[in-house]
């Protein structure tokens, strides 16, 4: 994600989401905190080519985009964002922009990956469920326009030790 493309997100944000749209004030402080040394996210935009002959049914520009956030692996990431223009659905963008954050989580080191989504929107549940993402629980009326519960799905990256796995590598190590 670029400078240049906060004003088309932002309104792509305003289309999607209605109430619950980013700013672009908040896409563009976003932006910022996925720059630099000490970047702590990063954002993906999809854009498509011009189709003069009109066979995809898509526009040339902005067809999608992703945001994740991850802690430089300290924690868990989150999927921040995640969405795909309406011509554009159906065309395994939202799965490859989840593939290549997923990659980002993992390779800073995060034990897992963690999203919320509407209780409603069962196609991104699929989407989801098929890249391994399952429901640990729900966010009672954490969407507020319309008033709607998260179900909040984890992918988990790496196992996490419980207290008897780290008192085995503890007691490996000073062997």
């Amino acid at each position: 994600m670029a400078e240049e493309d906060l004003d088309e997100i932002a309104r792509l944000e305003g289309e999607l989401f209605g109430a619950e749209a980013w700013s672009r004030d908040l896409l563009a402080a976003e932006l910022e905190a996925s720059r630099g040394s000490r970047a702590d996210r990063r954002y993906i935009v999809v854009e498509g080519p011009d189709d003069p002959d009109g066979d995809t049914g898509l526009r040339a520009g902005l067809l999608g985009y992703a945001g994740l956030y991850h802690a430089d692996g300290l924690t868990s990431a989150d999927l921040l964002t995640i969405a795909t223009i309406p011509a554009a659905r159906g065309r395994g963008l939202a799965s490859r922009m989840l593939t290549e954050l997923v990659g980002t989580a993992r390779r800073a080191g995060c034990p897992d990956v963690l999203l919320e989504v509407r209780q409603s929107n069962e196609v991104a549940q699929r989407l989801y469920t098929r890249h391994g993402f399952f429901p640990i629980g729900r966010r009672r009326r954490y969407y507020q326009a319309p008033p709607e519960d998260a179900v909040v799905m984890r992918l988990t990256l790496s196992p996490r030790l419980g207290p008897i796995g780290a008192n085995e590598i503890s007691r490996a190590s000073s062997n």
